[in-house]
């Protein structure tokens, strides 16, 4: 069965390509290509990715103009019907900010651009992103970001852990985020947003596989279905 997916690209994305790699790599099939300028999504599709990079230069907040774009009017219309969203990075910042995910991101604790490659510890093992994966997993995907410290007041904290919607968490200190959190769920489970890259970490010429499982999870379960 054919696995339909669709990657967003922003003025000053630059993960845009590795991400439409990676989908194609995993799932076998190339993703369409949508400009951020276009007000319609491509129809039937099984997956949408919001990817990283310095969305119209960072200008105002990260991923703060992004989340006006009208493309992602129907990002948020195709979220609410279900269709899984993944948001990698500034991906992630284009989420909260466009009210998809709670919270925010802000500059990193120590001030200076991290990049590199961390341990991240799966939190939850039962999405539709990470069934790949066992829970309390330790695994290894590279980091690339200087505005990652998740934060959320403390009720709010408490209700994304009572939920299980913490999907990621670092095994280290990386930027001072609020409780660890390296990845979030939405209420209903099928957005995800993380600042490391996964799409980064698909072949061992990479360095790595530890992030294709994320891709292999979603397709597998949305395929499967």
């Amino acid at each position: 069965m054919a696995f339909t997916s669709a990657v967003i690209t922003f003025p000053g994305s630059n993960c845009d390509r590795d991400m439409a790699v990676a989908l194609e790599k995993v799932s076998g099939f190339a993703p369409h290509r949508v400009w951020h300028g276009d007000s319609e999504l491509p129809t039937g599709l099984d997956f949408i990715a919001v990817p990283g990079g310095f969305s119209y230069g960072d200008y105002l907040r990260c991923g703060a103009i992004a989340s006006r774009s009208p493309i992602m009017q129907a990002v948020i219309a195709a979220a609410e019907r279900g269709v899984p969203v993944l948001g990698v990075c500034n991906g992630f910042q284009v989420l909260t900010e466009s009210g998809l995910l709670p919270g925010a991101l802000l500059r990193n604790a120590g001030l200076n651009f991290v990049c590199r490659e961390v341990a991240l510890e799966v939190a939850n093992a039962q999405s539709l992103f990470t069934s790949a994966y066992e829970e309390g997993q330790v695994i290894r995907v590279p980091v690339a970001h200087h505005d990652g410290n998740y934060f959320a007041d403390e009720a709010t904290l408490d209700r994304l852990e009572g939920e299980g919607r913490v999907a990621f968490r670092y095994a280290e200190e990386v930027n001072g985020s609020a409780r660890s959190i390296a990845g979030l769920l939405n209420d209903a489970g099928n957005v995800l947003g993380m600042m490391p890259h996964p799409e980064r970490a698909i072949e061992t010429t990479h360095g790595g596989t530890d992030g294709r499982g994320l891709f292999e999870s979603a397709i597998r379960g949305l395929v499967g279905a």
